[in-house]
């Protein structure tokens, strides 16, 4: 009773108390950020004591004031510092809703602040506990301290994420390439490899990133292509008074050092190639076969960014941000390169190649504030990205062929010298307006793709031991079981894409709010391929010089007609009319084009339903046109043909999302999405690597009246079922904790198929009904030491994704191509059942001196990589860890002297056929062309200043 007193007075004395005093709430955003949420701002009440801070969302309030007039100080690192004048009267509670601005007299917190803010971890983490749907990213900030240099290993370091070794391929959750879209800034990216349905996510340096993140959970804003995710990279932008950083690095590979490198003829050290004007037939003709050596195998790297702000007397801002790098990278692999299907068809034992690739980036970022309620954004991109590779087969003399002529059992060497350069242009323009109750967002953008593959050179030698063997009498000869053996090949893309977004954001009330939107996007393909080959003259024309085949190969040795004599002649597949096949240009020998257009209108409502639960309803309608028309050899009198599809869908969402306090979340997700096959998986045209061959199937888009099909549908879509439940605490400013479980249903799936046939061609079919995948995921981010102003000294993180996936597979399937299984139900392919990502930092300072120490560290299991079928098992990538040691040292404020050390594991990377013998090493389409090899360490040195 005595308690109940006690407690009864303390109230009425409490509430008596707040009768005389009163009290300021508010939020305090930012003016250069559209007014978004801007997070602790000091807060200080002029002579006295209280004081506070903004909250994760720009909120803040101050109690128990005496009455009174008083000045209310609002100050943050980098802008300008705001005094609000304000009457306190007893009893009420005054509202202040404060915009800040850079401070331009401060430059350099001005540079660190305004432009970073949304690259900053904090920023990101508040961005992550605000989103309605189930999203993380990781920004600029965190790239730079784990040493990360671009987007491919941005989104690696994310929980359920994991990168292919050796391609540019990204998992999420384990569904790879096919099922994940890729956007800059919102709007649609094209992709660099005709191979591939996502852009290589290795072109984008941290330069150009403010920050990289991945919505797994869908949204109807999203195109309804969705499974695994949406990748988005925001590009940076800047606004302060100016700045201009100058950056240059460079490292070496341990494999690579100390090695004579050698690179295709005719290209540059920046990684141009200027012969796209010349008839490939006249570039046979007038340049050589062989490779030419390098530079010394040093990697290096320079790169300048800049940022200038612009104000004027209307209150308007112009800002521009510009940065330009150039980076090369040497590599040496050494291990094998064997085909194995039903039996081994080639082997090579001991391979090496030697690969010099290059990135070249600009970036121009204009960004117009008209006021406060409009602004304009234009962002161009331009990335030239190249690789010069030169692999030699069967280096000691041991390869074998079934298929040889003078000795199947040792003696067979292939050369292949191949350069492949990416051209990207990427134009978008983006606007924003707010009005009293409505706030539109736009975006245009328009994307051009030159990818080409010019002049590989393929070179292949029998009885090669003879020419290690120092005999005179004896001598290498060239395989000539059909004129193909040794060939010159060109190839072509051509990407066009147009794209725009438009949502209509009207807030009903405090409790509704609708957005109302559209998506659109058309994108065409070109696609063409030619192939020449030297014919020789008889099947056993001896190599004067391995190391110079040019010298046999010259134009002097062409045999023009039987009376001129010579050691070749130039075959092509497709002639002109009215020419031979025969030392004369021909036509492409494969082409496709293919067309996608796709029109959607969305709507969904944000419900604040109490003052914790936040339902967002929504349902996407999207029209989808695909076509593929083709002109392929390898299908025949049927290879002049096409397909094509028109569908109409519409998809339901709706997502929850539960505040438990102020600091935890409790998110659902449902959604019903679809998974569209790409250009090349449908196109039949089949890419013959060294030992590899892989091509599409246009089955996937559905049946063709009067053919006769076996399990295959007349379908062109996968529909997807998703579920997500997800916990977030965020237990401070920089620290979470969050799990979650996920269940994912796809219907007709697609999957990588192994051919059980001579040619062991790997081909796209939907292999069964459905397929299925249940994952659990957990992230921890934790502040180990903290100093005496509550700064990180010592903190790690830590991310683990469990996956269990079950597929069901067809008996048989018959229908363009065909194939078998012997399992009815399988592991999905490409996804690793453990993900795991950790990572330890320490960051202490002294004086100006603020170094950074980094240990990073990623492992993903062993995975399928493609299913094996009739007797064939599975081909298997096995799993990997790597570890990285990054030290950031921040001399002075305009210093910066960076080292990392990466890849110390240095582990074997392998894909092995799973077979009734064992495991046999195998090479993959998706890797390099040799396996079992080790990458080597990466040792580097960066020094940074800014002006």
């Amino acid at each position: 009773m005595k308690h109940g007193l006690l407690l009864i007075t303390l109230f009425i004395s409490s509430l008596a108390f707040s009768q005389t005093t009163g009290s300021i709430s508010g939020k305090v955003t930012d003016k250069d950020y559209n007014d978004e949420p801007l997070p602790m701002v000091n807060i200080m009440l002029e002579n006295t004591t209280k004081g506070t801070s903004s909250d994760f969302d720009g909120l803040f309030k101050l109690e128990a004031i005496e009455p009174g007039s008083y000045k209310v100080s609002f100050s943050f690192v980098g802008y300008k510092t705001e005094l609000v004048p304000v009457e306190i009267v007893a009893g009420k509670v005054v509202e202040i809703n404060v915009s800040m601005g850079p401070n331009a007299a401060a430059l350099d917190e001005v540079v660190i602040q305004t432009s970073n803010k949304r690259e900053s971890e904090v920023a990101l983490l508040l961005d992550q506990k605000k989103a309605v749907e189930i999203k993380q990213s990781i920004g600029a900030e965190e790239l730079s301290r784990k040493g990360v240099s671009d987007a491919a290993g941005a989104v690696s370091k994310i929980s359920g994420v994991s990168k292919q070794e050796g391609s540019s391929n990204v998992y999420v959750r384990g569904l790879g390439d096919r099922y994940l879209n890729t956007t800059l800034n919102g709007l649609s990216l094209p992709s660099n490899d005709v191979s591939k349905k996502n852009i290589d996510l290795n072109l984008f340096s941290s330069d150009i990133i403010e920050n990289v993140s991945i919505s797994k959970a869908y949204s109807s804003k999203f195109y309804s292509d969705f499974a695994a995710g949406n990748v988005d990279i925001s590009s940076k932008d800047y606004k302060g008074n100016g700045f201009f950083d100058l950056q240059v690095g460079s490292s070496v590979n341990t494999n690579a050092v100390g090695k004579t490198f050698k690179k295709s003829e005719g290209t540059g050290y920046f990684g141009f190639y200027n012969r796209y004007d010349h008839n490939p037939f006249a570039v046979v003709l007038s340049h050589q076969v062989d490779p030419v050596t390098a530079t010394s195998p040093i990697n290096t790297s320079i790169g300048a960014s800049f940022g200038k702000s612009i104000s004027f007397n209307n209150n308007s801002k112009l800002s521009l941000y510009g940065t330009v790098s150039f980076n090369n990278d040497y590599a040496y692999r050494e291990g094998s390169n064997i085909d194995y299907t039903n039996v081994e068809k080639k082997a090579f034992d001991k391979a090496e190649e030697f690969e010099y690739g290059t990135t070249t980036t600009a970036m121009a970022n204009l960004n117009y504030k008209i006021d406060n309620r409009n602004s304009l954004s234009y962002t161009s991109l331009f990335i030239n990205s190249s690789s010069d590779n030169v692999g030699y087969f069967g280096i000691d003399g041991k390869g074998r062929n079934r298929d040889a002529n003078l000795n199947t059992d040792k003696g067979f060497y292939q050369m292949n010298v191949q350069f492949n350069q990416n051209l990207i242009y990427v134009n978008q323009l983006v606007g924003k307006h707010s009005f009293e109750d409505f706030d539109l967002t736009w975006g245009v953008g328009y994307n051009k793709v030159f990818a080409h593959e010019p002049d590989r050179k393929r070179i292949s030698i029998e009885n090669y031991d003879f020419a290690l063997d120092n005999d005179p009498t004896t001598t290498a000869t060239y395989y000539n079981n059909v004129a193909f053996d040794n060939q010159r090949y060109f190839q072509t893309i051509d990407d066009d894409e147009l794209n725009g977004r438009v949502n209509l954001a009207y807030t009903i009330n405090d409790a509704i709010k609708l957005n109302v939107g559209y998506n659109g996007r058309t994108k065409e393909r070109s696609f063409e391929n030619i192939r020449y080959g030297y014919d020789f003259t008889n099947s056993s024309v001896p190599v004067s010089s391995v190391g110079n085949i040019s010298q046999d190969l010259s134009l002097n040795n062409l045999m023009v007609n039987q009376q001129s004599g010579g050691l070749y002649q130039l075959n092509v597949i497709n002639t002109f009319p009215g020419l031979s096949n025969v030392n004369h240009p021909g036509l492409p020998e494969n082409t496709y084009k293919g067309n996608l257009e796709v029109y959607a209108g969305y709507v969904n409502a944000e419900i604040n339903a109490t003052e914790k639960l936040l339902v967002v309803p929504g349902v996407r309608v999207e029209k989808i046109n695909q076509k593929v028309a083709y002109d392929v050899i390898n299908l025949g009198s049927k290879g002049n043909d096409g397909i094509a599809s028109e569908e109409t869908i519409a998809l339901p969402s709706i997502s929850l999302k539960y505040g438990l306090n102020e600091d935890q979340n409790l998110r659902f997700s449902a959604s019903q999405t679809i998974s569209l096959p790409e250009f090349k998986e449908v196109a039949p045209f089949v890419y013959e690597s060294v030992s590899q061959r892989i091509g599409g199937n246009p089955d996937l888009l559905g049946t063709k009246a009067g053919a006769s099909y076996v399990n295959v549908k007349d379908v062109s879509y996968s529909k997807i079922l998703n579920l997500d439940l997800k916990y977030e605490w965020f237990m401070s400013k920089s620290e979470l904790f969050s799990v979650g479980a996920f269940y994912k249903e796809i219907n007709n799936p697609i999957n990588q198929v192994v051919a059980f046939d001579a040619t062991g061609t790997q081909r796209y079919f939907r292999t069964g009904d459905q397929a299925r995948i249940m994952g659990f995921e957990a992230e921890i981010r934790k502040n180990i030491l903290v100093d005496d102003n509550d700064e990180t000294l010592l903190s790690g993180g830590l991310n683990f994704t469990y996956m269990h996936t079950e597929q069901d597979l067809y008996n048989s399937i018959s229908g363009t191509y065909s194939v078998s299984f012997r399992n009815d139900k399988e592991e999905l392919q490409g996804a690793s059942p453990i993900i795991i990502n950790a990572d330890l930092n320490y960051s202490p300072t002294f004086g100006e001196y603020k170094p950074t120490a980094n240990l990073v560290f990623s492992y993903f299991s062993d995975r399928i990589d493609a299913l094996g079928s009739g007797q064939l098992g599975n081909v298997i990538e096995k799993g990997l860890p790597t570890f990285d040691f990054i030290l950031k040292n921040k001399v002075t404020s305009h210093l910066d002297i960076n080292l990392a050390v990466k890849n110390i594991l240095n582990p074997t990377v392998q894909y092995i056929r799973e077979t009734k013998q064992g495991n046999i090493l195998v090479t993959s389409p998706n890797g390099k062309d040799v396996s079992d090899y080790k990458k080597g360490m990466q040792i580097g040195l960066e020094l940074k200043y800014k002006f």
